[in-house]
């Protein structure tokens, strides 16, 4: 760190440590001038390396490595439509704490403030090119400032990056970790709104009371077998040193069973003091659902077996969609998870042993990833998922009445691929082609498809630890990058890609047919 740096850091802590209840720190953003309260900021730091995030609002900046922690920067100028500044030495990143540390870029901080409650007046009145509803109040007339406006960053959130509701926030060791919080209620929110975590299984959708959930972690490489176990039990994991029964819901509720892989992720509840962790195909997003788009589940099947745990139904989409609602209190009842729970019970003599086993198999556990570039960011795919890495001919042959999307194809080894350039795919701006480019070429739900990268770096082996998911930005950026590997020595950020989402279903559809239209 330079002397600069060590600087604004004493300078910056000592402005943090001092949060007294009606202080607020003041900053610019364009020509207006705003305020935070002291109680919501984490720390100050000057702007770091950003990986910016494809598909994600364009207010996003990217993300930022925070001593381990991946955190999600917004640039207020884009958030309000004031042209680009570039980077200055006065800007600096403004850590608010929304339950989650997320970033804000500001032009230049300016000073702590003391301020009298009856001086903060509503923010009704006033002509300014920011909302009103991003506004907690306005102070008038203070240090020689006609107006300071107090900035409401949830507002700012649940305006522009809803999906934050979920979010990484640490990691567990087990793989990427989130830490679930229901946020506060948004402005007009009904009261008697129920919030709730949904998730798949078996592909059917199922969703518990987020005062439940505790966090939601992937399910590792390896976990610890326990002998004669149902099959419901997978077995037990080290969550920060507590055991961890997992249980697969698939079997519990005598579902078609379907491979675990990458998507699946480990739901962990909590009631009255016991933990499990309930392996789920996927998990979906946090709902806000009135209590009247929710109905009882209808008497005669109230007792079925398999049913006894569903206590609700929760109507979506105009009723075009259902979602069960598990009561948790009668899933933990059941004679199922209770000797799960028991036989945790009695391995406690040997929690030692199993801890360590655990924590062998995660410290060794590894991933390993072709990484590529687009522009100047890094991205990275499972080795498993590329099929071959070829070289960008002169020219593509380009095939009449081909989609739009697809640059051209090639001939490997008799069959024909498709091209598609990587850039366009993830809305950035397109290049000239060039020696170092390469074609990646993935098979996408059975169909081999040539993707033009910038060049490929490396094959690197990431430890599983060091795998998070991404903070959820958007529906299409969560499925196709929702992961992202920490390399906090290198001071890297790689975002994991899934080719299963490369194309959407149309568009794969079309590519079916791409031979024919050669011949």
């Amino acid at each position: 760190m330079t002397e600069n740096n060590e600087i604004l850091g004493r300078t910056e802590e000592s402005v943090i440590n001092n949060t007294a209840k009606d202080q607020y720190l003041t900053f610019t953003c364009g020509e207006e001038v705003f305020a935070a309260e002291m109680s919501l900021i984490q720390e100050i730091i000057r702007i770091p390396d950003i990986a910016r995030v494809p598909l994600a609002p364009s207010a996003l900046e990217g993300l930022a490595n925070l001593r381990g922690s991946i955190v999600p920067v917004i640039s207020l100028r884009k958030l309000f439509n004031v042209d680009s500044k570039g980077k200055g030495d006065t800007q600096r990143i403004i850590i608010i704490n929304l339950g989650q540390p997320v970033g804000f870029i500001v032009d230049q901080v300016s000073n702590v403030v003391a301020v009298e409650k009856e001086k903060i007046e509503a923010a009704d009145g006033i002509s300014a090119d920011v909302k009103r509803d991003f506004l907690k109040g306005i102070i008038k007339d203070l240090g020689g400032l006609s107006l300071i406006m107090i900035l409401s960053f949830e507002a700012l959130i649940d305006y522009e990056f809803s999906q934050l509701t979920v979010v990484q926030t640490q990691n567990s060791g087990t793989g990427s970790s989130y830490v679930l919080s229901p946020g506060k209620e948004k402005s007009g929110a009904s009261q008697t709104d129920r919030q709730m975590i949904s998730f798949s299984v078996a592909g059917q959708d199922y969703a518990v009371d987020i005062s439940f959930a505790r966090e939601i972690v992937q399910l590792p490489d390896s976990l610890v077998k326990m002998p004669n176990a149902p099959p419901y039990l997978l077995g037990l994991i080290n969550l920060r040193s507590q055991l961890l029964p997992l249980i697969n819901l698939k079997d519990l509720f005598s579902l078609d069973s379907q491979i675990v892989d990458e998507h699946s992720r480990i739901l962990v509840l909590t009631y009255k003091d016991v933990t499990i962790g309930l392996v789920t195909d996927a998990v979906s997003e946090v709902l806000r659902v009135p209590v009247s788009q929710i109905d009882p589940v209808p008497s005669f099947i109230s007792n079925v077996k398999n049913l006894m745990d569903i206590s609700q139904i929760c109507r979506l989409d105009n009723g075009n969609k259902l979602v069960s609602i598990i009561s948790v209190e009668h899933l933990f009842e059941q004679h199922a998870i209770q000797d799960s729970i028991n036989k945790v019970e009695t391995m406690k003599d040997n929690t030692e042993e199993i801890t360590s086993v655990s924590d062998d198999m995660q410290q060794d556990a590894e991933e390993q990833i072709v990484v590529f570039k687009l522009a100047d960011d890094e991205f990275g795919v499972n080795i498993a998922s590329v099929q071959e890495i070829v070289r960008l001919p002169g020219e593509l042959t380009r095939i009449p009445k081909a989609p739009d999307f697809v640059e051209g194809v090639i001939n490997l080894r008799g069959a024909v691929v498709p091209v598609i350039d990587h850039r366009k795919r993830l809305g950035l701006p397109s290049i000239e082609r060039n020696e170092r480019q390469r074609i990646m070429v993935f098979s996408i739900k059975g169909m081999r498809t040539g993707f033009i990268v910038d060049t490929v770096t490396e094959v690197l082996k990431i430890p599983v630890k060091s795998i998070a998911d991404s903070p959820r930005l958007s529906n299409e950026q969560a499925k196709l990058l929702g992961r992202v590997a920490n390399l906090e020595e290198q001071h890297r950020v790689i975002q994991l890609l899934n080719p299963d989402c490369l194309l959407e279903e149309v568009d794969r559809v079309q590519l079916e047919h791409i031979e024919d239209l050669d011949s």
